[in-house]
């Protein structure tokens, strides 16, 4: 009896394969077979919606492999990611290869082991109609907005804009930030800080002025700041008041993933697609040792906290091991999901705790095996016993002005042992304070005045944003990564360090969004959307009424935003060059098109004079002496060559210096990574140098 399980990725059935043996045969899919053709809306308003699928070009070969297959087959299993999307997939492809749906042939796996794949064979279902449609009416939704609005932006902006739903209310959250620091006051304010050592100790430690005996106090200028400490000129100071007390920290919850994306950004420095990327090849399998494909993380698309007892189990046993008793909790931990969370997963954690990051790190990549240990070790520290911290807090007075100070030290460090969370903003850190008692004289070692002035709040990091977003409840943990990706190669944003700065399309395109269509670019409205198809989901709602409420008043706005804007075009501000235009002498301008930005004559349509646009390094080509200039690959990366092509053949990945090499003259490239370097490629040569020297 032949059966066959189809899955969406290669490395997903090469694993699952090697869990059900030759009975079985497992293919790909390689995703989506069925969607809404992009040449045309495809979705028949009229007509309640109705979408109009295609098979998805390129891909006629694979799917006629598909039904082959299936004709062959006794049974067919339909084995896609457990999710909304995953769930489409198995509808789109059970309507292709003439399936029923009614018939138990769909099975997920959270996790792809043994045990998992096991589990997931062992209960089949019907494919769930519920979750078929909310796919489908986030898929239509989407498609009206940006097919609808779209063509409106680029007629009145720029051509070949598009607008999202998500993605413009994501790109108006960081337009908000630019102009709330942009309309931001700084005001001054001092601080007066001072260095005491207790009688009989050489141990210095910090406090700051807090006001006087009647409260907190202000100190706005240097004026009164220098009068305060004109007072205490020769004043005695003495610890009036001594708290001590016991402070129980507790381990962050394993991740979702929206933290995994935040966490990732902030300490591996990895973007949102980036860490999915990686997640979902831990998660399908990678070749380990002796053992062979296994997954090494369950499934990575999930926003609840759940946690199997198993995996609890598992967890407290190698604690135990490691650690000792001592470093367990007196109970395991449960963690509460959000309530309006989808809980149809566990959270994500490793499949088998007892398979430390060092196990496998020779199996894994660098993007590997940091993520893996990132996620195995915020799993096994949120089983792990509180951080526990003897605090103290001082109140010092001088005169009728108190001084205060406080620190803990560390009296048993629990789950801080292996993992503490990271923080999108440094926050300023306890000292550790010499023994302490009431009454006590202190000698005062140094005071001064500090000036500061107050700070305008941070640009958005990928962490901040992803945060933001999902606290607001726009988008869901899987959209994250895409949004963050077209806000930024559709160049409405831009990334300096780490921060996403709104760039002028970025601000004109929201301005105009926020004007005509208020309700897109809503937070709370993007949010009920939300909502509202988490509701069809779990069956409450209907997704064609769903459709309905939203299109009617959006079509509305659309025409009236035509009427009035008719004849209306919004310009851009256009960066001039020194390049002058050769045929009638105007300076050109640097002007952004479908397939990127070139260079332009402004007295177009009268001169129609373009240039490609050539962004030069300042670098001499360390061959021939000719410019060195940044190009990109077709996938958009970046690399650098010489402008005398093909003449010359030079081209780097890494970026040339404007430094020479002080054996032979010629120019120095950077090598980036974890320890960066400037080199020399002329052969013979071999200089080298750390950035550092």
């Amino acid at each position: 009896m032949s059966k066959l399980v189809i899955v969406e990725s290669p490395a997903k059935a090469k694993t699952i394969k090697k869990f059900l043996g030759p009975d079985y045969d497992v293919i790909a899919s390689m995703g989506h077979v069925r969607d809404l053709p992009e040449n045309r809306l495809s979705v028949d308003i009229k007509n309640n919606f109705k979408p109009k699928y295609d098979i998805i070009k390129g891909k006629e070969k694979l799917v006629q492999e598909l039904k082959e297959k299936a004709e062959k087959s006794d049974t067919v299993y339909l084995a896609t990611d457990p999710d909304r999307e995953g769930e489409a997939i198995s509808w789109h492809l059970a309507y292709i290869l003439g399936l029923d749906i009614t018939e138990n042939n769909r099975v997920t796996f959270n996790e792809i082991t043994k045990a998992g794949v096991s589990k997931g064979m062992e209960h089949p279902r019907n494919i769930d109609l519920d979750l078929v449609n909310a796919q489908q009416a986030r898929r239509i939704l989407d498609r009206l907005v940006g097919y609808k609005l779209s063509p409106f932006l680029s007629q009145k902006i720029r051509r070949g804009l598009s607008a999202g739903r998500v993605q413009s209310v994501a790109v108006r959250l960081i337009v908000d930030r630019e102009e709330e620091i942009r309309a931001f006051v700084p005001e001054e304010y001092w601080t007066i800080d001072a260095k005491f050592t207790p009688q009989g100790s050489r141990k210095a430690f910090g406090a700051t002025f807090y006001g006087n005996t009647e409260g907190k106090m202000k100190i706005s200028s240097k004026e009164e700041a220098d009068k305060i400490l004109a007072d205490l000129q020769d004043a005695e100071y003495c610890i009036v008041k001594l708290k001590k007390g016991t402070r129980r920290k507790s381990p962050a919850p394993p991740f979702i993933t929206s933290t995994l994306q935040q966490e990732a950004s902030r300490r591996l420095g990895f973007q949102a697609r980036r860490t999915m990327k990686v997640a979902q090849e831990l998660y399908e399998g990678i070749e380990i040792g002796e053992m062979g494909a296994v997954g090494l993380i369950t499934y990575m698309r999930t926003d609840s906290l759940r946690l199997s007892e198993e995996a609890i189990q598992d967890a407290a046993e190698y604690i135990r091991e490691r650690w000792g008793e001592k470093y367990l909790p007196s109970t395991p931990r449960h963690f509460k999901t959000k309530a309006n969370a989808q809980d149809g997963h566990e959270a994500i954690r490793p499949t088998m705790p007892e398979l430390s990051p060092d196990k496998v790190k020779d199996s894994l990549s660098s993007d590997q095996y940091k993520l893996y240990k990132l996620i195995w070790e915020r799993f096994i520290a949120c089983q792990m016993a509180n951080c526990i911290q003897s605090t103290t807090q001082a109140e010092i007075q001088a005169m009728d002005y108190i001084f205060k100070a406080s620190g803990y030290t560390v009296t048993f460090d629990g789950f801080t042992v292996l993992y503490e969370e990271g923080k999108d903003e440094e926050t300023e850190k306890e000292a550790t304070l010499p023994p302490l008692e009431k009454d006590m004289l202190l000698k005062l070692k140094e005071i001064t005045g500090n000036q500061h002035f107050t700070q305008p709040p941070p640009r958005y990091t990928e962490a901040s944003l992803i945060k933001a977003l999902e606290e607001n409840g726009i988008g869901r943990p899987s959209t994250y990564a895409a949004t963050i990706s077209t806000i930024t190669s559709r160049e409405y944003v831009i990334r300096e360090g780490k921060a996403l700065k709104p760039t002028e399309l970025g601000e004109v395109s929201t301005k105009l969004m926020k004007e005509r269509f208020p309700k897109i670019v809503n937070v709370k409205f993007t949010a009920q959307v939300e909502n509202d198809l988490d509701s069809v989901q779990s069956g409450k709602t209907d997704w064609v009424e769903t459709l309905h409420d939203f299109y009617g008043d959006f079509e509305k706005t659309l025409k009236q935003a035509k009427e009035e804007m008719q004849g209306m075009k919004i310009q851009l501000k256009e960066d001039e060059t020194d390049i002058i235009c050769e045929k009638c002498g105007r300076k050109m301008v640097i002007k952004t098109g479908r397939y990127g930005k070139f260079i332009a004559c402004p007295g177009y349509p009268e001169c129609k004079n373009v240039k490609k646009l050539v962004q030069e390094t300042g670098a001499e080509c360390p061959k021939c002496g000719g410019k060195v200039i940044v190009k990109k690959t077709k996938k958009g990366r970046t690399f650098y060559g010489c402008s005398e092509y093909p003449n010359c053949d030079f081209v780097s990945w890494d970026e040339p210096s404007v430094e020479k090499c002080p054996r032979c003259g010629k120019t120095l490239l950077k090598k980036k990574g974890k320890h960066p370097k400037l080199y020399c490629i002329t052969p013979d040569c071999g200089y080298e140098k750390t950035e550092e020297e």
